[in-house]
This record gives structure tokens, C-alpha cells and sequence, in this order.
């Protein structure tokens, strides 16, 4: 079946955008909307809920839909939910106040921090892996390993600029061994054989490409010497020190709703097409989003350690390998300025059965 190019293209908000972008919200809420700021304590529970999403409603977010449409969040005390639509500057959403929580990762989140000193913290992670890749054709620039992508023509947008440059430096590779073509992300350059390769998302362009009939070859940045998190929880310091049961409930609520969508692709896709994302324009194709919603619980998601521990968790192997991946992008940060997963920790240890399969 093929799957429409005209679908929207993304890139990692990483400090450049966190400058650039302002402070305006798409705020497309959920099933019930109602309220435009961050949730405040009440009597009866947490009160309304604001969740900076890092991208438009499609399958990205099966987890928050699921959430919301039985109820995860409203039972772990929230009074109703704002699933705000990106792509923003997050980290500066989320620090200002006007989300209690946003998805990102731990490149963006690292440079927020580290360059524009916001206080925030990342308390689990829905992506153990980040999905960005090295997209090429086979029968055109066949890149399957980092050597490869010397002397060959790369297309990278502008945000990813960075980036890309520290999947070189990983791999030992001069940046001017690698011709780097301005590029945004449409994938007519790469179809038209104009590049070899293109910076994109495993679970979003080299679904469109191969798609359109290509044979494509991925080079996943988190498998050559750059991984990190990605589609991670964050929030703020004093968040975490003065409402940390607040924290606790919506990572709770967070869980059993990737429970579902991970169990249910087809249900998490239709629920992106049929209801939160139903006025997307152009219109999202269920074909897509189920391969979507496949694609990242089975490669993103779900893994090793989560079967191990639990979904969101982060272990210490990991927040190590995030470490030594920002040190590569020129950030200098400890892991206690960026992780905090203390209060995971405790859910866990409190309502054990979260971390069942």
C-alpha cells in the first residue's frame, strides 16, 4: 500500500530551536481540552494536566491517547488533559510553566540545560532507542556502516546539523570526508537520487520511502556510537521536590497507556486517525500509523531492559551511554543534571505489577 509523501516531516529541537521558537501553543487538546495552563494541586487530586507533545497527534503518541481515552490519567487523579501539539520549543514550554510535563530527548533537554540553564530533568523515557538514522537506497548510496557515508552526499536539516556532526565525530570521521547538502525533510531528494543519504526517522520518512517502493538501507544513529533517549518525560526541579506525587501518578498513567498501545497497534493507530489526530490536514493514513505504532514498540519502546525492569525506566547502562553520546555533541553535563529517576523508581517499587510485560 503506498503510503502518501505529503505527510508531515520532524527533526530533533535541539538548543537552536529552543532560541528560535517562541512560546506559542497549538494547543489541539485532548478529549476535554478545557484550560490553557499547567496543573495546579487541588483538594480532590492534581487538577488539569498539560503535556507538551514534540510533534503533531499521530501514532507518536498511541500511549498519551490511550491515557486519556480509558481514563489512566483521570484515575491517577487529574481532573482533565491538555495533550498539547509541537513541534515547540519544549524544554522552554516546560520550564515556563506552561506544561507540566513534555516529550523530548535527551539531546534537546541536555542543550536546554546545559545552555540555557532551565531547570529541568528527564524522569523516564518512552524510547529506550532515539530513532534517528541515516537513510539511503540501496541501488544509490547503500550507507550500512559509518564508513560508508565518506564521500557521499548527505542531506541534514538545519536542527540536525549538530547533531550529524557527532554521529562523524563517534565514528572518527572528518566532517570533510562527507559533503553535507542543505536539506529539509522531504524525502523528493533522496527518491530523486540527488543525495545518497538523508538524516530521518526510522519510524516516520524511511517509512514514506520504503513505502513509495524504494529498497532503503538505515544507518540508526543509536546503533553507531550516538545513543541516547528519546520521546522522554520532563519536567521541572521544583516539580520534582514539591509535587513528586504528581510526578508518580502521571508516570503511572503514562505506563499503562504504552501498555495498551503496544499491545493494540491497530487501536493506538486508529485512535491517531480516527480521533486525535482527525484534523490533520493532510489527512494521517491508517497504513502508516499502524506501521508506525509497530516499528517503535517493537524497536524503540520495548527492549531488553524494559522487559527487565519496566517500560519508562532508564538504567544505569543507559544514562551512561547517553553521557558519552552528549559529551560527543559538545555538551558537558553530569547524569544528576539531566536524569532523575528517583520517583520511577519508587512506583515501581510501590505498585510493582507496572513493571509486568
Amino acid at each position: 500500500m503506498t503510503i502518501s509523501s505529503r505527510l508531515p516531516r520532524r527533526g530533533v529541537r535541539l538548543a537552536a530551536v529552543v532560541a528560535a521558537v517562541g512560546l506559542t501553543l497549538a494547543a489541539c487538546g485532548s478529549s476535554d481540552s478545557e484550560g490553557d495552563g499547567a496543573g495546579s494541586d487541588q483538594a480532590d487530586g492534581f487538577g488539569k494536566l498539560t503535556v507538551q507533545l514534540s510533534w503533531i497527534k499521530n501514532a507518536e503518541f498511541a500511549g498519551e491517547f490511550f491515557a486519556d481515552s480509558k481514563g489512566y490519567y483521570k484515575d491517577a487523579g487529574f481532573s482533565s488533559v491538555n495533550l498539547l501539539t509541537g513541534p515547540v520549543a519544549q524544554e522552554e514550554i516546560v520550564a515556563t510553566g506552561k506544561a507540566d510535563f513534555g516529550l523530548s530527548n535527551a539531546v534537546s533537554t541536555a542543550s536546554a540545560v546545559a545552555n540555557s540553564d532551565f531547570p529541568l530533568k528527564i524522569v523516564g523515557t518512552t524510547y529506550q532507542k532515539n530513532p534517528f538514522t541515516v537513510l539511503s537506497l540501496a541501488d544509490k548510496g547503500n550507507i550500512k556502516t559509518p564508513q560508508d557515508l565518506i564521500g557521499k552526499k548527505i542531506g541534514v536539516q538545519d536542527p540536525n546539523l549538530s547533531l550529524f556532526k557527532a554521529l562523524l565525530a563517534a565514528n572518527d570521521i572528518d566532517e570533510d570526508e562527507v559533503e553535507i547538502v542543505p536539506n529539509g525533510f522531504d524525502v523528493a531528494p533522496l527518491e530523486d537520487k540527488q543525495i545518497d543519504g538523508l538524516v530521518a526517522y526510522v519510524t516516520n520518512e524511511s517509512l514514506l520511502v520504503k513505502g513509495h517502493g524504494f529498497d532503503t538501507v538505515d544507518l540508526p544513529f543509536a546503533d553507531n556510537g550516538l545513543p541516547f533517549v528519546a520521546e522522554s518525560v520532563m519536567t521541572t526541579d521544583d516539580t520534582i521536590k514539591n509535587e513528586p506525587e504528581k510526578v508518580k501518578a502521571f508516570l503511572e498513567a503514562e505506563i499503562k497507556g504504552w501498555k495498551d498501545a503496544c499491545s493494540d497497534l491497530e487501536g493506538g493507530a486508529k485512535l491517531a486517525v480516527e480521533e486525535y489526530g482527525k484534523d490533520i490536514d493532510p489527512p494521517l493514513e491508517l497504513a502508516k500509523e499502524v506501521e508506525q505504532a509497530k516499528a517503535q514498540c517493537e524497536d524503540l519502546v520495548v527492549s531488553d531492559e524494559t522487559k527487565a525492569n519496566g517500560l519508562f525506566t532508564i538504567s544505569e547502562d543507559m544514562i551512561a551511554a547517553n553521557m558519552k553520546s552528549l559529551k560527543t555533541a559538545g555538551i558537558e553535563l553530569e547524569a544528576d543534571d539531566l536524569f532523575d529517576m528517583s520517583l520511577l523508581d519508587e512506583l515501581l517499587k510501590e505498585k510493582p505489577e507496572l513493571a509486568q510485560g
